[in-house]
């Protein structure tokens, strides 16, 4: 079963409503209609469950090398769940899945900051 179309994100306090532009075995791809944000949501099965959830940002920038070209740059942010095929519920796991997310929200994304300044 694949999630909804079209889905939509909100960066920034802007909304940005994907429609599904592919589906495979265990996989669906979603883009806005300039190409600007991409998600992809993956599933793999084998000696465990590999669950996997990507956003994309794609823009124009100026090379730093020779600013008077724009070259075509990207970002991308991904939860991937890890698990074993039996021995936690998915509650459970959508417990763990839970407290990293808030972590990373707490104190308005401290965290976060503190990620990309390279702290470890």
């Amino acid at each position: 079963m694949a999630f909804s179309d079209p889905q939509s994100v909100t960066v920034n306090s802007v909304a940005q409503s994907m429609p599904r532009v592919s589906t495979g075995t265990n996989e669906s791809s979603y883009r806005k209609d300039d190409g600007s944000y991409r998600m992809t949501v993956r599933h793999s099965y084998g000696k465990r469950v590999r669950t996997n959830i990507r956003l994309d940002n794609v823009k124009l920038a100026a090379d730093p090398f020779t600013p008077a070209i724009n070259k075509e740059i990207n970002v991308n942010v991904g939860l991937t769940i890890d698990r074993p095929v039996a021995g936690f519920s998915n509650t459970e796991i959508k417990y763990v899945v839970d407290a990293l997310v808030a972590y990373l929200q707490a104190s308005s994304g401290a965290k976060v900051t503190q990620l990309l300044g390279g702290e470890s």
